[in-house]
């Protein structure tokens, strides 16, 4: 039998979400091991001068338990 967990992070880039979310799990990834999934919860912008600066997105990942 298996046990999972999720925790939530929140991750940003200047690129795009898609960059958020791998710079997130990858920072996750440094002390969580057995990351199965995550779920992008939410999603938002930093607007400067009328332009978008950052992009952050709020992750659930779920780990295995061991």
């Amino acid at each position: 039998m298996a046990v999972a967990k999720t925790i939530e992070v929140i991750a940003s880039s200047t690129e795009s979400i898609e960059a958020a979310v791998r710079e997130g799990i990858a920072k996750v990834s440094e002390t969580v091991k057995g990351i199965e999934g995550a779920w992008v919860k939410d999603t938002k912008v930093v607007v400067r001068n009328a332009k978008v600066t950052e992009w952050r997105v709020t992750l659930a990942v779920t780990f295995i338990v061991s």
